[in-house]
């Protein structure tokens, strides 16, 4: 077979997996369609099974690192530290829904911050939702903070989201780096997503809500889960200013927490496991092979050559053209597909500082634009769809044209003002 039409049907394989994957026909789960996608050039022989294999390997950390937080939520969850943190926010809002509404903000801004944005999109939005409809508040501006939130925070730390250890891979830089690059922007970012959305939500949060909410309490176990989660990002934070991979030591720490507590509390934690998204790990395998056979081919020459281009244009101009095209592109293919495309071109051009900065805030922040975003709003969108049946039979529908009409506000102003953040903290350590 003619090389040339062996590039065609590589290219037409792997953009009609990720469309499928977002598309998602028949409510097949993403993880079919891009990891049959990738077999498919394995078996086609398109993609030899030796640099599959070296693809695989590439996601070591992040598999580890996934594993570990999804354990480790799953945990909380079944502890109860989710349904207490939401009632604590119900309950000392004391009657307000703006109170209520800044709380639930902040609960969402720490849950990303230390335990990454697919645990406020997945395990923490049902518990907000059990909480809100106990307290009979308007359900909707408290989902859209566990959606918005999960991604306006989602680069205050390197553990904040995946997608930062996709990007960055073997280049991230340590803890204190971090801190000053993107500690300003992250702030900008979460309190203009915040502005947004209280202004989008006005009409809904003037309304009082019930205060005699029963108070849910911390069980032991729990307590000991949440001293646990304190202990292994302490720990992570420690690895991170050494410098150090981020996979192994979550995924060590979630094993070691979820041992204790299953030994103490005489539980199996074999069903913990069966909770866990495994699906989401051969999804991210999956894209490591389809990066990387498009990275074969040549392809990501034209991702280098728009690099290339923005720089030219001058490191403020181009930083801000980076940061938005990488932002509204995530929509297009979702920012974990988009993710490893940009972080095997800022490898390949030996792209480091300003420009690559703009990147993670266009691929963390992007998302915040539509449902197709990144998998953390698809993953709330399914468990939203799980958790929303009213009391009275009535479906709590949440469209991709209402997330739109949000997103379309809050992303832009987000992602000008954190990119606002990262130039100025370019400037000042220069």
């Amino acid at each position: 077979m003619p090389s040339e039409i062996e590039h065609v049907i590589l290219s037409l394989i792997v953009v009609a997996s990720i469309v499928l994957m977002l598309v998602r026909p028949r409510g097949i789960s993403e993880v079919w369609w891009v990891s049959g996608g990738a077999l498919l050039l394995i078996a086609l022989r398109l993609v030899p099974l030796r640099m599959a294999g070296q693809a695989i390997a590439k996601g070591t950390d992040v598999y580890l690192f996934l594993t570990g937080m999804m354990l480790l939520s799953e945990l909380a969850r079944e502890q109860g530290v989710f349904d207490w943190i939401a009632s604590v926010a119900v309950r000392h809002a004391e009657g307000s829904c703006t109170r209520l509404f800044l709380l639930v903000y902040g609960a969402g801004t720490l849950v990303t911050i230390f335990m990454s944005n697919d645990a406020t999109a997945v395990v923490l939005t049902p518990a907000i939702l059990a909480a809100v409809r106990k307290a009979k508040a308007p359900p909707l501006p408290y989902l859209f903070v566990c959606a918005l939130v999960a991604n306006a925070a989602s680069f205050v730390l390197p553990i904040s989201n995946p997608a930062n250890l996709v990007v960055f891979q073997k280049d991230m830089p340590p803890l204190g780096r971090w801190l000053a690059d993107f500690g300003l922007p992250s702030l900008l970012s979460i309190v203009a997503t915040f502005a947004v959305m209280r202004i989008l939500f006005s009409k809904d949060l003037a309304n009082r809500i019930a205060c005699d909410v029963e108070e849910v309490t911390l069980s032991l176990h729990g307590k000991l889960v949440l001293g646990g989660i304190v202990l292994m990002i302490a720990a992570l934070l420690t690895a991170s200013a050494l410098n150090r991979d981020l996979g192994l030591p979550t995924c060590m720490a979630a094993l070691l927490i979820t041992a204790m507590v299953s030994i103490l509390a005489r539980s199996n934690p074999l069903a913990l496991a069966r909770h866990i998204s495994w699906g989401t790990i051969l999804l991210v395998a999956g894209l490591f092979v389809m990066v990387d056979a498009v990275e074969s081919e040549g392809a990501l020459r034209f991702t280098q050559q728009g690099l290339a281009f923005a720089a030219r244009l001058g490191q403020d101009a181009g930083a801000v053209i980076i940061g938005v095209v990488v932002g509204v592109a995530n929509n297009l293919v979702n920012n974990l597909p988009l993710g490893l495309i940009a972080g095997a071109t800022l490898q390949a051009a030996q792209t480091k500082g300003l420009l690559a900065n703009a990147v993670l805030v266009g691929v963390d922040l992007g998302p915040n634009l539509s449902v197709t975003g990144s998998l953390a709003t698809i993953l709330w969108l399914l468990a939203l769809r799980k958790e929303s049946a009213e009391p009275n039979g009535k479906k709590l529908e949440v469209s991709a044209w209402t997330f739109l009409k949000v997103g379309a506000v809050a992303m832009p102003v987000a992602l000008l003002a954190a990119l606002a953040g990262v130039l100025l903290m370019h400037s000042l350590w220069q």
